[in-house]
């Protein structure tokens, strides 16, 4: 037996014995490179000696500082490193105009898509075009494109993923009724503005078809996420108002999507006959995932709760098919984004499961890739073009037209169904709600070529200004129609 003493002695030897081997380890092994290679030197062509000898007498005429500094002037332009110091600036950025956004009751949406317009051309450009070539050069914005693209299908899948199917059919008929209407109307109006809007702001060989159902599709959009953002602040998701206007905004933002995808195919078909074939595959499509693949995928639910070891295999799989998803919707003619929708909508039904998906993607979506998607936004936002009076009248008249079809058309359709002046006009508030769905939307006709820059950025700002009026206006209306009010006329009528 070892006595204390002698085991703490015999410990304090093997440590210094240890030491000692590291030592002759490290310094032997690199002894021994040295020497491999200071022979190796004699193996190589003369020529590629020689040539060594030369740029090492170069090296020796200039100072290592100004080595070091020529160094790392080309190392912080690798694209990597651009890469990495935007995503930085961004999301800084977008967490700073967020969290000041919040702080004014307002939806940090909204923050972050003024944090992409602040570091476009429109401020940042304007004020120090140096600041934005340096940390936003052209040569770089592909890259952020193709990442901020992959935020909006992980965005959308997790969209269709809390569209409530279900709950849509519980109140089919106020819901479908509203919804459709809250499309209609606006995309109605829309079509009329392009009509008068087309010769002057239409890009040159843009047909009037394609720009008119473009502008009634950008008007008659709604943001359900933002939506369903402001209803849980205001603890609304389980009243009556906020399950009508959520249904409602499901609604309106499945048959918005399936009306977009019409859109995009008419407008990359080019004519009305070839792209009832591109709206045919797309129907097949929807069929098959909603009748075959959905029904299926209600055993993965089983198998991740039941089979810990086969939950990554499960995981994998479901991004798998969102990838499927989206990319068959691409090569039929319909947007990426669609399938992804599509994709998230056929999820097993189970409010656990999507909330165990939702929750692994979700991070990684809007904290981290959607804000470039935001930032790729601004950066086309170029405000400074509207620099004449006509301009800005036009975008009154988009202004008006938005807020009169959005927001008239569903308030007077939820008071044709029933629901009192104060839920309808409430219901029209939120549902003129537009936020990131309209500059995805925005986007998707800016990448087709459908709408100019002048266009592009009155449409953002209406964006910016029916979302910031959410808040403000459905307080108004509370003060304006108070609960007591509402009870008193109910039991009148």
């Amino acid at each position: 037996m070892f006595l204390p003493g002698s085991r703490n002695k015999a410990l304090l030897f093997m440590k210094k014995f240890s030491s000692l081997f590291y030592i002759f380890t490290i310094g032997g092994a690199a002894g021994i490179i040295y020497w491999v290679i200071k022979k190796g030197k004699a193996l190589q062509d003369p020529a590629i000696t020689l040539k060594e000898v030369q740029t090492e007498g170069q090296s020796a005429a200039h100072s290592s500082f100004q080595e070091f500094t020529g160094s790392f002037a080309h190392h912080i332009k690798e694209p990597m490193a651009v890469l990495m110091l935007q995503i930085i600036v961004i999301i800084f950025f977008a967490r700073i105009f967020g969290w000041l956004f919040k702080k004014i009751k307002q939806p940090a949406v909204i923050g972050e898509i003024i944090a992409g317009i602040v570091l476009g051309p429109s401020i940042l450009g304007s004020y120090f075009p140096e600041v934005t070539q340096f940390l936003f050069p052209a040569a770089s914005l592909g890259t952020l494109s193709f990442l901020s693209q992959i935020g909006l299908i992980l965005f959308m899948f997790i969209i269709g993923m809390e569209l409530d199917l279900k709950a849509i059919g519980k109140q089919a008929y106020d819901a479908v009724v509203i919804s459709h209407a809250s499309i209609i109307i606006p995309y109605t109006l829309g079509v009329a503005l392009a009509y008068f809007i087309y010769k002057e702001y239409a890009p040159a060989g843009v047909t009037f078809i394609s720009f008119a159902l473009f502008m009634g599709i950008a008007m008659s959009i709604t943001a359900f996420p933002v939506l369903a953002r402001i209803l849980h602040e205001r603890k609304l998701t389980r009243s009556k108002l906020g399950t009508m206007a959520l249904t409602c905004a499901a609604a309106d933002d499945l048959t918005a999507w399936c009306i977009l995808a019409a859109v995009i195919a008419l407008v990359k078909s080019g004519s009305s006959i070839s792209v009832l074939y591109t709206i045919g595959l797309a129907i097949v499509y929807v069929l098959v995932m909603l009748k075959l693949v959905r029904p299926a995928l209600n055993r993965l639910e089983t198998i991740y709760h039941k089979k810990e070891a086969k939950r990554t295999a499960v995981i994998a799989f479901l991004f798998v098919m969102l990838i499927v998803s989206s990319y068959i919707t691409s090569i039929i003619g319909v947007h990426s984004l669609f399938g992804a929708f599509i994709a998230g909508v056929i999820m097993p039904p189970s409010f656990d499961f999507r909330k165990i998906v939702t929750d692994k993607i979700e991070d990684l979506s809007i904290v981290l890739l959607l804000p470039l998607f935001f930032v790729i936004t601004g950066l086309r936002t170029q405000i400074g073009l509207l620099n004449e009076a006509s301009l800005w009248i036009t975008f009154g008249w988009i202004l008006l037209v938005a807020l009169a079809g959005k927001f008239g058309g569903s308030a007077l359709a939820a008071r044709m169904v029933g629901q009192s002046w104060r839920d309808s006009l409430s219901i029209g508030v939120l549902m003129n709600t537009r936020g990131l769905m309209q500059l995805i939307v925005l986007n998707i006709g800016y990448d087709l070529g459908i709408l100019s820059p002048e266009i592009f950025a009155m449409m953002v700002l209406m964006a910016l200004v029916t979302t910031f009026m959410t808040g403000p206006a459905l307080d108004f209306i509370y003060w304006l129609i108070p609960e007591k009010t509402t009870a008193t006329n109910r039991e009148a009528s």
